[in-house]
């Protein structure tokens, strides 16, 4: 009797303990972008980006710090318009893509700041090295694709020195400072996750 009462008193604290859903949503790289920008012998400034790269988010607007982020750059696909210097980039003195093919973002914290902007911790790896960075996340909202999808867009922009992460070719000519933009348009998927 006892072991029943315990099992109903279980059950009914499951039932009234709040649950949220957690939105998933898949980058899309066709609306989104990863660039960066970087000095060239302190007068100019070289644009690049990347053409392949995926990304999951789980964003839960009730419990913002159970939400995550995670993206996977490929380092193959650098592009800044030249074909010349991007076989550079690709090479051992930069990328070295052959090593270290991915780029990766993993987030480790999310808090909201305002009601539309978070702060995300995570760790970066470039080239082999894992750091930790600390970024402001802008939430743009929700929306209708044109086939019905349900996305969901934010961006960010944030700072890095190349040499933390062992890029140590030219600096000087090359800037040591890189500025990373972040923009996506996540599509939701099927499945939820509910959490406590």
């Amino acid at each position: 009797m006892k072991k029943h009462f315990l099992l109903l008193l279980l059950a009914v604290f499951c039932l009234l303990t709040p649950r949220t859903q957690a939105q998933i949503y898949s980058i899309d790289p066709v609306h989104s972008t990863v660039e960066f920008k970087v000095r060239h012998l302190g007068i100019s400034t070289v644009t690049g980006h990347f053409t392949d790269f995926a990304g999951t988010v789980i964003f839960n607007p009730d419990k913002p710090e159970a939400s995550s982020v995670e993206i996977i750059v490929q380092a193959q696909s650098v592009d800044t318009g030249s074909a010349k210097r991007d076989t550079h980039l690709k090479s051992e003195s930069f990328f070295d893509a052959q090593k270290f093919p991915t780029l990766t973002f993993k987030s480790t914290a999310v808090q909201k700041t305002d009601p539309t902007t978070y702060t995300v911790t995570g760790d970066l790896t470039l080239h082999g090295v894992t750091k930790p960075v600390t970024i402001s996340f802008s939430d743009l909202g929700t929306a209708k694709g044109m086939k019905g999808e349900t996305r969901h867009g934010g961006e960010t922009e944030l700072k890095i020195k190349r040499s933390d992460y062992g890029m140590n070719f030219m600096i000087g000519p090359v800037g040591d400072e890189v500025k990373i933009s972040l923009a996506f348009s996540g599509v939701e998927q099927g499945g939820q996750t509910t959490q406590p």
